[in-house]
């Protein structure tokens, strides 16, 4: 990859030009509010490292349409261990270059990490390289506005499928460690609750390294969410904020979720065993990297509620949702689940939502993934968890062990958040629709008596020979000769089908000379003359 000889010197923009990319001593000293590396300016436009938000974006586009282009050069071949620690470099002037084209801010370096294992994962997810340029540089990028308090930028693609998140230095260098396990696990097992990362990336401008990674996003903006929870089964100070509340859509934590939904989201017996066998293998993941402090984030579409909406406003509040091309990426795939139960719902097939319901019995959609997944207990995590645990309890602090925290990750949401709904009686008659076996000698009665035959004393003899009979199926059938009836009283057939022997009884009784004929010849069949 061609890089210029020299770094360059800052990104100061053109004057007066609002792509201004380079920190500006104005700018710096005129910053309204920081949360951490993410800032606004006068003009009230969101700043990252005193870049603003639309040159970011812009730059952001840049190097990933030159990338991808010269990626599908690159030959397809295996994956090697020495493919993970690749850093490729492009440097994009201002006036543009044989390599790259100019643009109106100032001069920058685009760098990727990894760029033919991260090819691969995105092969793996079934993304093709023009849909993910396309995607993610065809039109400008969205700045979501609830980015949270990690003083990070999130940027959605305007078709819904990918998230950028900008990510401090210690997190991408984990990244980059954490990427030839990532490659393990993903060869074993797509389906999982975990991040799918698409790419990593830095861009530095004015002597500062703006890092952002490239993920599937978890909630479509085309669905509603009435609820968004972000869990971690700790209970120390985890509570939503009052700033937070007087947001349009805040997200809660633990403690809200107690109170709010104390009876939990009931799912469906097959799905809720789904999930919680998702959740154990990736928290196990997890603890063998020695990963802690993620959380669930969970986001809640209710469906009747939606359905209310849009006939009261004849809007579409639950709108139907894009089809997302990844695979693997919506939350119903990623759990093993199949769509379908808990009633009928408009959104579930088109945009990967869980089925489940509430307390209420409202119908849900249910979107969740693990996210924070680059935090590694280190020594300040380590102190961090020792101070706490000497003010509060340490068992009820976010901050904790890897072992420890994915054990109580799990028992908090297969036991408080996500519950199983009891069998429905359709359900069982289904289960219990299968066909009876008749046990033997069921079914019709082996030999059916007139009630005169009641007190007659061969009635055992004929019963047992017909028991004996029907236990051999090789015997033919015996028919009583037409001769030993008497007079005009109709013949007595004893008929044998298939081991099932069925007496045909007479309009009147039988006279007694009859039923002595019928028992000499029965014994003559039984005693045959040697």
């Amino acid at each position: 990859m061609a890089t210029a000889a020299e770094e360059p010197p800052g990104l100061q923009g053109q004057t007066g030009s609002k792509y201004c990319v380079g920190p500006s001593t104005s700018t710096s000293q005129a910053l309204k509010k920081t949360i951490g590396h993410r800032g606004i300016d006068p003009t009230g436009e969101t700043t990252y490292k005193k870049t603003t938000s639309s040159a970011l974006k812009d730059a952001i586009q840049l190097g990933i349409t030159h990338t991808i282009g010269s990626l599908s050069h690159k030959p397809e071949r295996d994956v090697l261990l020495q493919d993970f620690e690749v850093v490729e470099s492009i440097f994009f002037p201002s006036e543009g270059s044989n390599l790259t084209p100019g643009h109106h801010y100032g001069d920058f370096r685009f760098k990727t990490y990894a760029p033919i294992a991260f090819r691969y994962f995105r092969e793996m997810f079934g993304i093709r390289p023009d849909d993910y340029m396309y995607s993610l540089c065809n039109e400008p990028l969205i700045e979501l506005s609830n980015s949270g308090a990690s003083g990070s930028l999130f940027y959605v693609s305007r078709d819904d499928e990918y998230i950028i998140k900008t990510v401090q230095h210690k997190e991408a260098e984990f990244l980059q460690k954490l990427l030839p396990g990532y490659f393990m696990n993903l060869n074993q097992n797509k389906r999982t609750l975990l991040p799918k990362f698409y790419g990593l990336y830095c861009i530095q401008a004015g002597g500062k390294n703006i890092r952002i990674v490239v993920m599937n996003n978890l909630l479509p903006s085309a669905v509603r969410m009435h609820l968004k929870y972000d869990l971690k089964g700790s209970t120390y100070k985890r509570r939503a904020s009052p700033k937070e509340r007087e947001k349009a859509v805040p997200t809660y934590k633990d403690l809200d979720f107690m109170q709010d939904m104390a009876d939990g989201l009931l799912l469906d017996g097959d799905t809720y065993t789904a999930l919680c066998k998702t959740l154990q293998r990736d928290c196990l993941l997890l603890q063998s990297f020695k990963i802690m402090d993620y959380s669930l984030l969970v986001g809640i579409h209710n469906v009747d509620q939606a359905c209310q909406e849009q006939a009261n406003q004849e809007a579409g509040a639950g709108a139907k949702g894009q089809v997302q091309k990844a695979l693997y990426s919506t939350a119903i795939e990623a759990i093993q689940a199949e769509a379908g139960h808990m009633g009928s719902m408009d959104t579930e097939d088109k945009t990967g939502g869980i089925p489940a319901r509430n307390s209420k019995m409202e119908r849900l959609l249910v979107y969740i993934g693990i996210i924070d997944i680059l935090q590694s207990y280190r020594f300040v995590k380590k102190l961090e968890h020792s101070w706490k645990a000497l003010v509060h309890d340490g068992d009820t602090v976010s901050v904790h062990r890897p072992s420890f925290y994915a054990e109580r990750f799990q028992k908090f949401m297969c036991g408080t958040v996500f519950k199983k709904t009891k069998s429905s009686p359709a359900k069982k008659r289904r289960a219990g629709a299968g066909p009876v076996k008749k046990a033997a000698g069921s079914g019709p009665s082996l030999l059916t008596q007139t009630s005169s035959s009641s007190s007659n004393p061969q009635s055992p003899f004929l019963q047992h020979q017909g028991i004996m009979l029907a236990d051999r199926p090789d015997l033919l059938p015996k028919t009583i000769p037409a001769s030993n009836a008497v007079g005009n009283t109709p013949e007595t057939i004893v008929s044998l089908s298939l081991g099932t022997p069925i007496f045909v009884p007479t309009s009147q009784p039988q006279p007694n000379s009859q039923r002595e004929a019928l028992n000499k010849q029965n014994q003559e069949e039984d005693n045959p003359k040697r």
